[in-house]
């Protein structure tokens, strides 16, 4: 069983930059492919960007140029950076990890974190 925690969210103006955490425990970190969901509220749970075992990175159109993701598997976590944050990025913001092939689909990850709240104002 693998458990997710998420830190690092907050409040930011538009412009500025923020990084999130998540921590994993359980398993094997290494071999996981970790992704980066959100969810803002009325909407449906998008896809932000992931990394696969052997460093393969995709991004979601929306972030691409903006966000990074980088994972440290001797502390088993991942980061997820994020610059020249909008408005639109307000959301909650999720890390999965996937023991499998990981991409943009969440139905790859069969682990979730709580998710940490992103609100960019404006």
């Amino acid at each position: 069983q693998v458990q997710l925690v998420e830190s690092g969210g907050g409040l930011v103006q538009a412009g500025g930059s923020l990084t999130l955490s998540c921590g994993a425990s359980g398993g094997t970190f290494s071999r996981y492919d970790l992704g980066w969901f959100r969810q803002a509220p009325g909407k449906e749970r998008e896809f932000v960007i992931a990394m696969r075992w052997n460093g393969q990175t995709y991004y979601g159109d929306s972030v691409k140029g903006r966000f990074t993701i980088s994972r440290e598997n001797a502390k088993n976590t991942v980061y997820l950076l994020m610059n020249s944050l909008k408005p639109e990025d307000t959301a909650v913001y999720y890390c999965a990890a996937a023991l499998l092939r990981g991409t943009q689909h969440s139905a790859d990850y069969a682990y979730w974190g709580q998710g940490t709240q992103v609100t960019v104002s404006s």
